[in-house]
């Protein structure tokens, strides 16, 4: 079974506090009906801080999609290679022994996709494989780790790379002022996240199982709309409490493992902000404790989008506390509504 190394997360150097957000929001929006409310709902987010890869009077300008596009694959370009060499040297892998690229974003575009560019300049084969995600938002982290796990349990002994690329400031939209969007200003932040599965050795979590559950008839509860200015982020107000139907689909791919989704040892799932996760806690009957990860991820970042479940699966690594079989979960919600599952026990090489 494929084992899912030590990952690497980075973010970029301009950062932005709450209480920046918060006198920003303030300043910007003087006057709006609603402002108070989004102020609450900001302060309560639990994010301390977000990185961005620019300043934020750059953020805050808006040069036009196809400038914010170009800018995308720049910074791709500029800050994802060193993410892939550490995730590689993590696993013991070089550029030559992997078989599959995943390339995740939701964030910018390009084709073909910078899968293409990362085999020309780093030394990977001519014949990786190449697969890109651009649509599953935030629960595409761990679809990403759902397909590379297919490929290697299909193809025993390959190894596969997941590169997750999220500049959430380039679909800043300066005329949408609803409260959604609003709290999204303050809620997502920029960053650059890599892991390795490899097919034989390696020491992390080896996966077992995966399945994906979509609620039925919720595909505009997040959404884009595209429109001349780019990528327009929509949110509904029922999100939040989608833990509920999504929580018993947890349950239940434990369930086909044998597993108890409660008595397990480690919880890595996509912290779209606190309300998810204190929530799926409630379903689930686990403590707060469990989510300690990807809580910090969005006390420190923020909303990261895909890249989230990748950097808390890095706390996991750093805290050093998963021993012997330890038993876990990995979970991304995002559009559709979706939710991307994935098992796996502890091992090391």
């Amino acid at each position: 079974m494929a084992v899912l190394c030590r990952p690497v997360t980075e973010v970029p150097e301009h950062v932005i506090t709450m209480d920046d957000t918060l006198a920003l929001a303030r300043r910007l929006h003087h006057g709006h009906p609603d402002l108070e409310l989004a102020l609450r709902l900001i302060s309560r987010t639990g994010v301390r801080k977000r990185h961005l890869i620019q300043p934020i009077e750059r953020v805050l300008e808006h040069p036009g999609f196809d400038r914010r596009n170009e800018l995308f694959t720049q910074e791709a370009k500029r800050r994802v290679p060193r993410v892939v060499q550490q995730a590689l040297e993590h696993a013991g892998l070089t550029a030559d022994r992997i078989d599959l690229i995943v390339f995740v974003s939701c964030t910018g575009f390009s084709m073909p996709s910078l899968t293409a560019w990362l085999i020309n300049t780093m030394g990977f084969g001519p014949q990786t494989r190449q697969l890109p995600i651009a649509q599953l938002g935030c629960a595409a982290g761990v679809a990403a780790v759902n397909r590379a796990h297919d490929f290697c349990t299909a193809y025993p002994g390959a190894n596969a790379l997941v590169v997750a690329c999220e500049f959430c400031s380039l679909c800043y939209q300066p005329t949408d002022l609803g409260v959604g969007q609003l709290l999204s200003n303050g809620l997502f932040g920029d960053a650059v996240a890599a892991v390795v599965l490899r097919g034989e050795g390696g020491t992390g979590i080896r996966l077992e199982r995966n399945g994906s559950h979509l609620i039925p008839d919720t595909e505009d509860w997040i959404s884009y709309a595209v429109r001349p200015t780019g990528f327009h982020f929509q949110l509904d107000r029922r999100v939040p409490a989608t833990m509920e139907p999504l929580a018993p689909a947890l349950a239940e791919l434990a369930e086909r493992h044998q597993w108890k989704v409660s008595d397990l040892d480690f919880y890595l799932v996509h912290a779209g902000g606190p309300r998810i996760l204190d929530d799926l806690g409630r379903f689930l009957e686990v403590p707060d404790e469990a989510f300690r990860h990807s809580r910090a991820t969005l006390t420190e970042y923020g909303n990261i989008a895909s890249a989230v479940v990748l950097d808390a699966l890095g706390r996991l690594f750093a805290e050093g506390s998963s021993v012997g079989d330890h038993r876990g979960i990995l979970a991304g919600f995002g559009p559709g509504i979706t939710a991307e599952m994935s098992l796996g026990s502890w091992t090391e090489a």
